[in-house]
């Protein structure tokens, strides 16, 4: 799978770009009537327990708008927080830091939440169960939002289409004889792995034994889901998805399956709420 870094240049890419969308035409007309030498000193507080991420975004936001600001990080990336905690102070000019309070906080925000939420699935399964995230992203966030999956301790599944061969029950419907489709798709893999999904155990019996890297089961309940466990694991990693929550989570890692793959940390990961205080 690519791997997924927050580098510099793309932190500032994304911060100019979320920016724009904010102060485009006309820059903040409220702020604006601020007079302009004001110096404050705000701290930007935890409202909720959870593990904080996006600090180095939150800053560049702030850095982009005026350099003099400082930004003093009092909470380490990826560090549980609780309701109250300190995660920076915020020090400069009144105007400059309300005009990239929205932005800044969003990116701690959402990226908080997806970090908050994975690590909350990974602290319900065993050490060797990974919790993985899925293609179900906001488009042209993706980047964060699986950067965040691993700041809560969680896995990242293939980034793109291009990481990986993914065979889904629509390729299987599509080409009609999905035992040829695997051979196939086998003989042209050119190092990249293969998973294969299937939603019942005769599927999985035919093509048991074929040269691929992992079976993912979708929508099994516990029970069929130890039994197909069982029957791939000297042939395969194992993976399960489809319909996993907090409520389930345990049972489906009790039935020895090697990852789990849930879309919600990323498509419904709530926001942790932040704010600025002075």
């Amino acid at each position: 799978m690519s791997k997924v870094i927050l580098s510099k240049n793309f932190i500032k890419d994304i911060c100019k770009l979320s920016l724009n969308e904010d102060l485009l035409p006309s820059g903040d007309i409220t702020s604006s009537l601020l007079k302009n030498n004001i110096n404050k000193k705000l701290k930007l507080i935890s409202n909720q327990n959870g593990i904080v991420a996006g600090l180095e975004l939150s800053k560049q936001t702030f850095k982009l708008i005026d350099k003099k600001i400082k930004f003093n990080i009092k909470k380490k990336e990826g560090s549980l927080v609780k309701k109250g905690s300190v995660i920076a102070i915020i020090e400069g000019n009144i105007r400059n830091i309300l005009i990239g309070e929205r932005v800044a906080i969003n990116f701690l925000s959402h990226m908080s939440g997806i970090a908050t939420i994975t690590n909350k699935f990974v602290n319900k399964v065993n050490k060797k169960c990974k919790i993985c995230c899925t293609r179900k992203t906001i488009p042209n966030l993706r980047v964060i939002q699986k950067y965040s999956v691993r700041i809560g301790g969680g896995v990242n599944h293939r980034f793109n289409l291009s990481d990986e061969y993914l065979i889904k029950d629509n390729h299987m419907g599509a080409t009609g004889d999905f035992v040829n489709f695997i051979k196939k798709t086998i003989k042209n893999k050119n190092r990249k792995k293969i998973t294969v999904e299937v939603d019942n155990l005769n599927q999985l019996k035919k093509i048991i034994g074929l040269k691929f890297d992992r079976i993912l089961f979708d929508n099994m309940n516990p029970k069929t889901l130890k039994r197909g466990v069982n029957l791939a694991k000297k042939f395969y990693e194992t993976e399960a998805s489809g319909g996993i929550n907090l409520k389930n989570i345990k049972k489906i890692a009790g039935t020895g399956v090697d990852r789990i793959s849930v879309g919600a940390i990323t498509h419904s990961a709530p926001a942790l709420d932040f704010k600025l205080s002075l």
